[in-house]
């Protein structure tokens, strides 16, 4: 018996899998998903050790997402993509308009004009099995504890999330973007190629006006 419950349909983009994204697409919404989720594979710990070598290139990122663009306007569901919020700017620079539901829904993603969600007061928080919070499950960084303090202190006094909700602290091709503010690179991934929260998304195809 069917439990009728409404349910999304995710999966890792990876350069192995690559070809195969049309077919995960339609298997989402054969399948009767009100959504497709697309993460965009970051070199986590796990990743780093296990299989470096299947992260997206650059360009590779940037066909898939705009293939994945380009979809939305037939695809009956919504399709969207963690960790890459240039995602978005390929929507409005397409002028992407859904054509079997309205536009406005695509615009409840998290970091659509609003940049990566991670830590953010239109984003989310993840709280991990034994209490430890992080801004993101692709950002390990530790703000704190639920069982040790509140969820809400967390929220309000992170020096963390202070540092990610002030957008004029990015550095790098990220802070000098024009699309800073509505997009800001994934920070998950700036922190684990990097080691700075702050810096540029490595991962990123946009340059700065007036840069090559």
């Amino acid at each position: 018996m069917q439990a009728s419950l409404p349910f999304q349909f995710n999966a890792v983009i990876r350069k192995p899998c690559l070809s195969e994204v049309p077919e995960i697409v339609k298997l989402a919404v054969d399948s009767g998903a009100n959504a497709a989720e697309f993460f965009d594979l970051v070199q986590v710990k796990r990743v780093k050790e296990q299989c470096p070598e299947e992260v997206l290139s650059i360009d590779d990122r940037r066909k898939v997402m705009e293939w994945l663009a380009e979809a939305q306007t037939d695809c009956p569901i919504t399709i969207k993509v963690p960790a890459c919020p240039m995602y978005p700017l390929i929507l409005k620079e397409k002028n992407i308009r859904p054509r079997n539901f309205p536009a406005s829904l695509i615009r409840r993603i998290p970091y659509y004009d609003r940049g990566c969600a991670a830590g953010m007061p239109n984003g989310y928080l993840t709280i991990l099995p034994n209490g430890d919070v992080i801004p993101c499950m692709l950002l390990n960084i530790k703000l704190g504890n639920v069982r040790e303090e509140s969820i809400t202190e967390i929220w309000d006094e992170s020096p963390v999330l202070a540092k990610l909700r002030s957008r004029d602290l990015l550095e790098g091709q990220c802070g000098r973007c024009t699309h800073r503010d509505v997009c800001a690179g994934c920070r998950g991934r700036a922190y684990e190629e990097t080691g700075n929260l702050l810096s540029s998304d490595p991962g990123c195809w946009i340059k700065p006006p007036g840069e090559r």
